[in-house]
């Protein structure tokens, strides 16, 4: 029987998406520190590079390949798996991470808002999982994480395009765990609520401007309404990832995994 240790992930190789993101950029250093060449992919080049120095500080001889992608792109999808498997191998494990807030009450959506978050946050999704998929299947094993939340278990007041996504998240989680436990590849999601990133703090301070608080007053709501007292860590999000990610793990198959400070029980 596996148990979890420090070099979990080590001979693996990680692909992780919005790794320009707070919880995708800490996964990927999350990733190293476990032993795993990682492949790392986003649209700003900037943040990126400074990834791979990050990861590089973390371990001199980390393997760290950057493919800069519009996930929305079906030839930069293409590309990305293909020049992640010449640089690092065989894909064992997928984080899709990348994905974006926004939204708002329903009487303020437009059409627009609605299709962009709907084709990065699940359509973009799907599609590269597909591409990875077949990857995996030829090594017979794999394990893909998928990003969801807390508002893809349940529907918040003037969040409905961004938990409508999250939704569709993770019952694709499940629908595709069935389908590829078949092949020895594992399919889990996470699903945070409030995380200290810069998507996380804005979806406060939006709320807070829609109740008529400041970001401040809004944050104390929010903290009060969370048993443990506080909004959850990116790093806390990425050490559940990696878990999941390892042979720890090699007997969860299609959940989602809460990480709400208790504010969430079922």
């Amino acid at each position: 029987m596996f148990v979890f240790k420090e070099d979990a992930l080590n001979g693996r190789h990680i692909l992780v998406t919005g790794a320009t993101g707070g919880i995708g950029y800490e996964t990927a250093k999350a990733a190293v520190r476990s032993g795993a060449a990682v492949t790392i992919t986003g649209r700003n080049e900037e943040k990126l590079e400074e990834l791979r120095q990050a990861c590089q500080e973390i371990s001199s001889d980390a393997k760290v390949f950057v493919q800069k992608a519009d996930l929305t792109s079906e030839e930069d999808r293409a590309k990305l798996v293909e020049a992640a498997v010449e640089a690092n191998g065989t894909i064992d494990g997928l984080v899709n991470s990348a994905g974006i807030g926004g939204g708002g009450p329903v009487k303020d959506l437009s059409e627009e808002d609605l299709r962009k978050i709907m084709e990065l946050n699940y359509t973009a999704t799907v599609l590269l999982t597909q591409l990875v998929y077949e990857n995996m299947r030829e090594a017979d094993s794999g394990a893909v994480v998928n990003l969801s939340s807390l508002s893809g278990l349940r529907g918040t007041k003037g969040n409905s395009a961004y938990s409508a996504s999250k939704f569709a998240v993770t019952g694709f989680t499940q629908a595709f765990a069935h389908e590829a436990i078949e092949e020895n590849i594992r399919v889990n999601a996470v699903c945070p609520g409030f995380v200290d990133t810069s998507m996380g703090l804005n979806a406060i301070r939006k709320k807070g401007e829609r109740e008529g608080r400041s970001f401040e007053e809004q944050m104390k709501v929010v903290e009060e309404g969370i048993p443990s007292g506080r909004i959850t860590k990116a790093e806390e999000v990425a050490n559940t990832i990696v878990f999941l990610l390892s042979a720890a793990a090699e007997n969860v198959v299609g959940e989602s995994v809460k990480i709400s400070g208790g504010s969430v029980m079922r």
